[in-house]
């Protein structure tokens, strides 16, 4: 992971390849997808059994902010 104080500096850096611009996340879909049941259930004594559950949760959330690239596919 890569932190960088905005887009434009990702695409200056030296390390930037452009076919992985769809990773490029912002602080606010960050805070989103972590707020996922997937991540916020992983303690829950039945997660294993519902995580298809929150995984379709997780991916509609990902469709919503517009990850819906191969870069995202499971």
């Amino acid at each position: 992971m890569n932190l960088f104080r905005s887009e434009e500096h990702v695409y200056h850096w030296s390390g930037f390849k452009a076919e992985t611009k769809q990773g490029i996340v912002h602080l606010s879909e960050m805070v989103q997808l972590f707020s996922n049941k997937f991540f916020k259930r992983r303690l829950d004594p039945d997660y294993v059994s519902r995580m298809k559950d929150y995984e379709r949760e997780l991916f509609r959330m990902l469709t919503e902010i517009g990850k819906t690239r191969a870069f995202w596919s499971p």
